[in-house]
Formats: C-alpha cells, structure tokens, sequence
C-alpha cells in the first residue's frame, strides 16, 4: 500500500503553532501504528523566502504543482493580508484539487483561502471566532458556525482557531485509521484525543454598548440583579422606557434581544462562579438566575457547549492560577 500524501500549502506570515501540529501529526513517522504512515510534503504556495509569525524560515522543497499530486491538501493558517488577497495560484490550485476530488482540510484562518476560491458556498464551515464577524460578512453565501472545533463536510474539512488544529487534525486521522490509532497519537502527544464543547466556551461576550450610551444605567443594573426575576416590562421600568421603545433601542445597540442578552450575561455569571468558587451547580443557578440546576445544565450547554461540571473541571486551574500571579504581583 501506497503513502497517503498530504500537501501542506504554506504561505508567508503562518502561525508557527498552526504550521507545527499538522507537522508533528502527519509528519512524525509512525509506522509502528499505522505502516505505510502519511507522507507529508510542505508546498510553497507563493514565491519565498517564507518565514513564520515568529520570522522562522520554512523549507519548502514542493510547489503548487505537487500539491496536486497529494491525496489531501491542507491549506496551513494564513496571514491577514493572505487573508485579503490569497495568492491567486493557489486558488487555483484548490479548484483544480476540488475538481479532481482531492480532501481538502483548512486551518483556522485557511478558510479563508478556501473561500475565496469558492469551495465552501453553499456549506458549513468555521474558522478562528475572533475572524468570525469579518468572515461571515466577507463571505454571506458560506453557513457560518461559529461554535464548532471543526467541521467535516466529508471532501472538506475546517477547523477553528489555533488549538483545534490538533482536534482537526485527530479526526482525520481517526477518519483514516480509526479511533483506537488516533487515540494512541494523541496519548503519545499528550493531547486529548477528543475535547468536549466548541469554540464558544472560550469565547469572550462582546455585546457591550460604550460607556456614553444611555442603556449603561440599565446593563449595570441588570448585571447586579441577574440573580432575580428579569423580565423586559421590569427593565424597561429601570429604563424609563416604554417596553416598545426600550426593546427597539436594545436591539438596535446590541444586536440582539433583552432575553438573549440576559442569557449570555447568566452564563457569564455562572462561568465565573463554577472558576471561582466550590459552590454547587444548584447554588450557581439560584445565584446566576436560572433557578433550577436542570435549567443552567440546558442554557449552559446551548451556548457554551459543554456542561457546568466539564466547564468547572476544564478552567478551574486556571483561575487558581490567575489568582495565585495576582498575589505575587501584589508583593512585589
């Protein structure tokens, strides 16, 4: 049996982490799992000298015209200005490899790349949440999804921002090989071999009007009493606000709903209390206003993915660990 060849298209200004994983996970030989093991063959995708992020210089002894020749093509994460204006012979290279049925797999901002040479109209596709707002206005005829580590569409693959170039990249060997392999580069990476959630347990809520505008009174109220019975007519109250006028100016600012703003801020609230504290999730969602536990498992995992037991098992060193740098700097 033949190597299955990856072509791994690089460009000027890749990430050094989103250029490294896909090197360590098809790159690495490891016949002793899997005999032959992939055959990785990185491409220059645009003339070089090519260097990383960090100014590393890439040896890129393939061109575009074996990236062809590759049984799957991974377009590596790009640069901004890759971003805006990707090299034309590598969108071309892509249509060519889509027609002739090649798998294609992008990382994090490598969507991009594969947007602009068309092959994601009409699919779901992701990239790193802090591109999403740029991408999906860039691209409205792409299904965006924000929330996903990846998404396999079965030819094409993309993955979410920096870490889940491993997640991505796992999968396709689970795809290729099976989870009992896949399971063992990971243990051998020591990596998970599969994380729970998506990209919106990691995100940051960004929905917050400037200081001068006249719903802050109100936000800071409501961020006080989150754990009460809110409702819209007991906001627009506070507002001073017909429920009509407030609820249109809301959403004008905001871009979204009352009801959808106090989810997002409940969730916040029960975030920071599942880091902070040893209370229990019943507690939490008294605190946070949801009520019943049952009630902030179901909102909880709707928005961020994963339940409050993985979210408090996955982030709770790393308050600790805010913490502790906090005390150290106070003494200093």
């Amino acid at each position: 049996m033949s190597r299955h060849v990856i072509g791994l298209a690089v460009t000027d200004g890749t990430p050094v982490f989103e250029l490294a994983v896909p090197c360590e996970v098809f790159g690495t030989d490891r016949s002793d799992l899997v005999d032959p093991w992939y055959e990785l063959r990185l491409c220059a995708a645009e003339p070089g000298p090519l260097r990383t992020t960090a100014g590393l210089r890439v040896d890129t002894p393939y061109g575009l015209d074996d990236l062809l020749q590759a049984d799957t093509v991974v377009v590596a994460a790009v640069a901004r200005a890759v971003q805006l204006d990707p090299p034309q012979g590598l969108v071309e290279a892509l249509r060519i490899a889509h027609e002739r049925g090649k798998r294609i797999m992008s990382i994090c901002s490598g969507a991009y790349v594969l947007a602009a040479a068309g092959l994601l109209n009409g699919r779901r596709a992701t990239t790193h949440w802090l591109n999403g707002g740029d991408f999906a206005h860039r691209f409205p005829e792409i299904d965006f999804d924000p929330v996903p580590l990846y998404i396999d569409e079965g030819d094409i693959i993309t993955s979410a921002g920096t870490g889940s170039v491993i997640d991505a990249c796992l999968h396709m060997v689970r795809r290729d090989h099976g989870a009992a392999i896949a399971n063992e580069v990971a243990r051998r990476m020591v990596v998970p071999p599969h994380r729970e959630g998506g990209q919106a347990q990691y995100t940051q809520v960004v929905t917050a009007p400037g200081r001068n505008d006249s719903l802050t009174p109100v936000l800071d109220w409501a961020r006080d009493h989150l754990g009460e019975p809110l409702t819209v007519p007991r906001l627009a109250q506070v507002a001073h606000l017909s429920e009509r006028t407030f609820a249109r100016r809301f959403r004008d600012t905001l871009g979204i709903t009352p009801l959808q703003w106090l989810l997002q801020q409940r969730v916040r609230l029960a975030q920071e209390l599942l880091e902070t504290t040893d209370e229990s999730v019943e507690d939490i969602a008294r605190r946070s206003g949801f009520g019943t536990a049952a009630t902030l498992r179901y909102h909880f995992g709707r928005v961020t993915s994963v339940s409050p037991q993985t979210y408090r098992h996955v982030f709770r060193y790393r308050s600790e660990s805010q913490r502790r740098e906090a005390r150290d700097d106070g003494g200093r």
